[in-house]
């Protein structure tokens, strides 16, 4: 009887009887609707690209049922225009440029108006001026380059040349050195955090555009990073100072104020800064900005903070902006990392009343305090409680009424943002959206008016106009996803689960195929990003598409993502809890969620689960493998920072802390480096990188690929050429990705090369 089983189990498999599931062309398809690409097109009643004039009008683009759509709402008289005319300026345009310009979709996303009937634009980087009553339009040879920071009176701009600041007139095209001593790797303004260059200058103007303050970058005795490129013939190498987590020599900042009327350079009396900054890991904002710093608005002062190498001290401090003498207000000390809000910059300078805004989470929460510049004492708690102050958006000096996004206060989803007014003497604290919803603001410069942006994950977006100042609000536009309803599109559903420990509700999104079926058993797609700085789910607004999430799903797949521990938003010590322990990154948060909600459902498999991630995600989707290696069967790591003495100083050494060793020469690094655990790899591995990676550089990945060669295991591995960090989401690795979790966690074969045709 046993042999007659045998030839029959052998007849069936080599006739082909028993075979592994086919997963068509067209099954990738249906994942493939589930993209941006194709979703986006299927919303109307959008506000995208939001800001606001000097005259309380709102600018913004909206996707429209005739295309985008390019409004003006003035925000006093509730009038609301198309803010040109699409077709004559597409006409404009088109003659200018000498290309098709169709004006269902203008080739850019923003606009600005600073005169009356006049707008400017950019296309590939290429600035135009409009007059929108004529419609001619020409190349604003007024506009700043790209490597030029303008100051606040549109009149003149600066950028570097040899290593040092020079100053344009707008109007003229005159130029001004405004240093002289600047050299090599030792140069003013230098925009180098190591993992991000830029050529755009890093200063911040004083408002009335007279000053500036810089610093000159010293890197002189930094360490080196490389890439190269591959190409046929010689290959392109790029060099640059980048310092590592344990460097003796990082950059260090020597700030200067600049007279720009006069050139007149006069260092600060202090010794040079820590190249730090109290919210991020450069101390430039996006647009070249220097961070830190808060001019008086009668530029004759500033106050800026300076932060240690290993971020736990901010020291606040004034600067005179004419004699360069510095005064130390106090410093703030922290046991983890000291940051200034969790979104943004959140302290103010009050010259007028010699005080400051002060954000600190000395109460394990984050709050606001009102600071005596005279003694350096707080004068007043001015917001309190078990939630956190978001960002501080506008203060008004001569009547002390403050505005800030706060989260956690009106009880339900803590990571849903409100917006509030309180006094600064913290009286008369007012809740200025009142729909139990997320809030996305844009408020106008004057803090009189804002945009708000009202929905959750599976509820579409309505927007208003409100007043901060007498709470009325009329609403501009209604999101409408009744086509995208039509398609069997479906929204992620939210949950609730708990920690490792059981203590604190942990947040959730889960995906699944829009032909689900409760009696079937789906594997597990984990997508994680563990931070700190951010988590894995980006925006509680409603989304037609979060990245690849719900295309995954519709392969057959159910997708989990949280917020675990060690994410912002909420409390000190939850955003802290695996501060020096890098190598914790929430994963075990993100076993205990799968498997309560394995035990809540019984259609998720949580035998059969997979993860991936990208950047710090790739590294913690590796390090979920090797850690947990009888959970998870399958892993997609890419451009993963997989041992953080390999990554830029200002990360490890604020999430990490500064590297030791002990006297048996083991560093307090060892426990974050994934290819000392390489030889606990069971399951299946696809690793992927970048080859010019400059932000993780390479190396990360090759050290962990040199560890499983070493302890002899199996291991699928891309690299794909000439990549930068950001090709996560390109067809081909996405593809890839697909594949590997419906051939190593379904037990399934793709379709052969599937080519996505949305995405060319």
């Amino acid at each position: 009887m046993k042999k007659l089983l045998s030839i029959t189990a052998l007849t069936l498999f080599t006739t082909g009887l028993v075979q592994a599931k086919q997963l068509t062309k067209e099954d990738y398809q249906q994942a493939e609707k589930q993209l941006s690409a194709t979703t986006k097109k299927l919303v109307t009643g959008t506000v995208e690209y939001p800001h606001w004039s000097s005259e309380n009008a709102l600018y913004y683009r909206s996707h429209t049922s005739e295309g985008n759509r390019f409004y003006r709402i003035d925000a006093k008289s509730k009038k609301k225009s198309f803010a040109f005319d699409h077709q004559k300026l597409a006409e404009a345009l088109a003659r200018i440029t000498e290309s098709d310009i169709n004006q269902h979709n203008l080739p850019f996303t923003t606009i600005h108006s600073s005169e009356q009937n006049v707008i400017t634009l950019s296309i590939k980087k290429q600035s135009y001026r409009c007059d929108i009553t004529q419609y001619l339009c020409q190349i604003d040879k007024l506009a700043k380059t790209s490597n030029e920071l303008l100051a606040p009176n549109g009149k003149h701009a600066v950028y570097i040349q040899d290593h040092n600041l020079w100053l344009r007139d707008i109007a003229t095209n005159k130029t001004t050195q405004l240093t002289t001593d600047g050299i090599e790797n030792f140069g003013y303004s230098t925009n180098n955090a190591g993992w991000v260059r830029r050529s755009t200058p890093v200063v911040k103007w004083s408002p009335d555009s007279k000053k500036l303050t810089t610093f000159k970058h010293d890197s002189r005795n930094v360490g080196e990073m490389a890439i190269v490129s591959s190409a046929v013939g010689h290959p392109k190498i790029d060099v640059w100072k980048y310092p590592l987590p344990g460097d003796e020599h990082i950059f260090k900042i020597h700030r200067v104020v600049i007279d720009v009327e006069n050139a007149k350079l006069t260092p600060l009396d202090m010794a040079p800064d820590d190249h730090r900054s109290t919210i991020t890991d450069h101390v430039a904002g996006r647009d070249g900005s220097l961070l830190d710093i808060d001019w008086a608005e009668d530029s004759n002062s500033f106050a800026f903070v300076s932060s240690s190498r290993d971020h736990k001290q901010a020291t606040l401090r004034i600067a005179n902006a004419n004699t360069g003498k510095v005064k130390t207000i106090f410093t703030e000390t922290e046991d983890s990392f000291f940051e200034s809000g969790v979104q943004g910059i959140s302290w103010k300078y009050l010259e007028k009343s010699n005080e400051v805004i002060w954000f600190s989470q000395r109460s394990d929460w984050g709050h606001l305090y009102l600071i005596d510049l005279e003694s350096g004492n707080i004068k007043k708690q001015i917001t309190r409680g078990d939630w956190t102050v978001i960002s501080l958006l506008h203060v008004n000096q001569d009547t002390g009424k403050l505005i800030f996004t706060g989260a956690g206060k009106e009880g339900g989803d803590p990571y849903f943002h409100y917006l509030y007014s309180v006094n600064k003497d913290g009286s008369n604290l007012q809740l200025l959206t009142p729909k139990k919803q997320h809030h996305r603001i844009t408020l106008a410069d004057n803090g009189q008016y804002f945009l708000d942006r009202v929905s959750t994950y599976n509820q579409a977006e309505q927007s208003y106009i409100r007043s901060t100042e007498n709470g009325q609000s009329f609403a501009i536009e209604t999101m409408d996803i009744a086509k995208l309803l039509q398609t069997g599109w479906q929204a992620p559903t939210p949950f609730i689960v708990k920690d490792r420990n059981g203590l604190h509700d942990l947040h959730g999104l889960m995906y699944k195929p829009s032909n689900f079926d409760a009696n079937k058993s789906y594997p597990v797609v984990n997508y994680l990003y563990p931070g700190p700085q951010v988590g894995s789910i980006r925006g509680r607004h409603f989304r037609e598409a979060r990245g690849d999430n719900q295309a995954i799903a519709e392969l057959g797949f159910i997708v989990i993502e949280i917020d675990a521990l060690g994410t912002p938003g909420r409390s000190k010590s939850f955003h802290e809890f695996y501060y020096g322990n890098m190598g914790d990154s929430g994963i075990p948060d993100q076993v205990a969620a799968i498997k309560q909600l394995a035990q809540q459902y019984t259609w998720i498999d949580d035998s059969n689960v997979g993860i991936w991630g990208h950047s710090g995600g790739g590294f913690a989707s590796t390090r979920a493998l090797l850690l947990y290696p009888d959970f998870y069967r399958v892993a997609v790591s890419q451009a993963g920072n997989h041992d953080n003495r390999n990554y830029a100083d200002e990360w490890g050494e604020k999430f990490h802390g500064l590297v030791t060793e002990n006297e048996r020469g083991e560093s307090n690094y060892d426990s974050q480096a994934n290819q000392l655990i390489a030889k606990n790899l069971k399951g299946k591995l696809l690793i992927a990188h970048g080859t010019t990676d400059t932000n993780v550089h390479p190396n990360n990945t090759l050290e962990v690929v040199n560890a499983l060669i070493e302890a002899n295991k199996d291991f699928d591995m891309i690299m794909l050429p000439n990549r930068g960090h950001g090709f996560a989401r390109e067809p081909f690795m996405m593809r890839k990705r697909w594949d590997y979790f419906v051939e190593h966690l379904m037990g399934a074969q793709p379709p052969k090369e599937f080519t996505f045709e949305t995405l060319k």
